[in-house]
């Protein structure tokens, strides 16, 4: 008899797919968008946006899974705070926002569609 809130294999698996096509096709979709626009390189690490958006995407699944959607503005909040000066620069708070939204809403609608499928499964 399975009772309520216990994780079975199924969901286990549900769940965990749910952070790969985050972490991959998250990025794909949100890459696919910046690609459309171009920002210059401003050093920073190579590759730390990439990463920096896939803990984006892990962090907000994870909320949403958890039902803490108010949490998400804390996502934001630390980016911004990061960010605070570079943002001063219109065209990269634009590509910013692009990228930090599109990511972000990738990793809610995944966690809405993985929390519908655990509820018929």
């Amino acid at each position: 008899m399975k009772m309520s809130g216990e994780l079975t294999a199924a969901t286990a698996v549900i769940y965990f797919s749910a952070y790969i096509l985050a972490v991959v096709a998250g990025h794909c979709f949100v890459r696919g968008i910046l690609r459309r626009y171009s920002l210059p390189e401003e050093g920073g690490l190579e590759g730390a946006g990439a990463l920096i958006g896939i803990l984006e995407r892990l962090f907000t699944l994870t909320l949403v899974l958890v039902g803490q959607y108010m949490a998400l503005g804390l996502i934001l909040t630390a980016k911004s705070i990061a960010r605070f000066e570079d943002l001063k620069n219109r065209k990269f708070a634009e590509y910013y926002l692009i990228g930090t939204l599109s990511s972000m809403l990738v990793a809610i609608f995944i966690g809405i569609f993985t929390l519908w499928v655990v509820k018929i499964v």
